[in-house]
């Protein structure tokens, strides 16, 4: 037998016997979403403000069912303005349009004026938030206008546009722009010394630092004032509508008022909750999404 031959054989020998037997995969399959779960969740979110919703809507059919009463009962409000609630979209003339469009109007104008007032409102409250000076001459002056009501910037407006849709767009800027600065100058105040630090040491200039480290950082307390913001937005469209006219949701109820008809008043405050609900939300979910779940401290 060759040399080599006998030096693999004695090799081989000495090999430990192993155990050719296959392990089983110890991790577990991704849990599927059940059916009972999806329900147990929707049961959790939706019965408990259901069950309030019918406590609230009883005790108000109780309180104004009566001869003295003043206010309309759910009942009476189903009958006189089931169509402002079954066909939001119905349209026979300028003036006689659903609340769907009426709404849709107003979002018209709350989307410009509350676009403008984000855009100003994040620059602004970054050059607060980077320039001490900055914060000191203009922090006071932002904490007096932001206490101005809304509605007493309208004469103003009126005065110097002499047109009543930008009036209003403006009352919805200046009344949203406040949360936003306040929320981005603190949010960019409270940016790490150690991310400072990296733009100094990668020669990032005020550009390149705007968009990459002030901005990631200051998302959560931005979105913060947003959603304030809108909030505000949506307020303000509705009390300037009611005094510049149009074809606006605040203006439908001015003009339902002066015509005495409740029922449809308090459906169109239905569809004014309804609408910053679901705007709150929005801004909420793409906070959410852009800031990957981060909060402001």
């Amino acid at each position: 037998m060759p040399a080599l031959a006998r030096t693999e054989k004695i090799a081989t020998a000495q090999l430990p016997k192993t155990d050719a037997s296959v392990l089983p995969f110890s991790g577990r399959p991704a849990a599927k979403t059940k059916p009972k779960q999806i329900a147990v969740a929707v049961a959790r979110n939706v019965l408990p403000p259901l069950v309030v919703l019918i406590v609230i809507l009883t005790i108000w059919q109780i309180l104004c069912s009566g001869a003295g009463a003043t206010l309309p009962p759910p009942s009476q409000v189903w009958e006189e303005s089931y169509d402002l609630i079954a066909f939001p979209f119905f349209d026979y003339g300028p003036q006689d349009i659903g609340l769907g469009w009426r709404v849709l109007i107003s979002l018209q104008r709350v989307a410009y004026g509350f676009g403008l007032a984000a855009v100003a409102g994040v620059l602004i409250g970054a050059v607060i938030g980077q320039s001490v000076w900055a914060m000191r001459g203009l922090d006071p002056i932002f904490q007096i206008l932001r206490t101005v009501p809304p509605l007493a910037w309208l004469p103003l407006s009126l005065a110097a546009f002499q047109d009543s849709n930008p009036s209003a767009i403006f009352v919805i800027f200046i009344t949203s722009i406040w949360p936003v600065i306040i929320n981005t100058a603190v949010g960019v105040r409270n940016i790490p010394q150690d991310y400072r630090n990296v733009a100094k040491v990668l020669c990032l200039n005020q550009f390149e630092f705007f968009f990459k480290i002030m901005l990631p950082s200051a998302a959560p307390y931005i979105f913060t004032g947003l959603r304030i913001g809108v909030g505000l937005s949506w307020l303000a469209i509705v009390a300037a509508e009611m005094l510049t006219g149009g074809v606006g949701i605040g203006f439908f109820i001015w003009d339902a008022w002066n015509s005495s008809r409740l029922p449809d008043i308090i459906v169109a405050l239905a569809y004014i909750g309804v609408v910053g609900f679901i705007l709150d939300k929005l801004v909420a979910a793409l906070g959410t999404i852009v800031t990957r779940g981060a909060s402001a401290n």
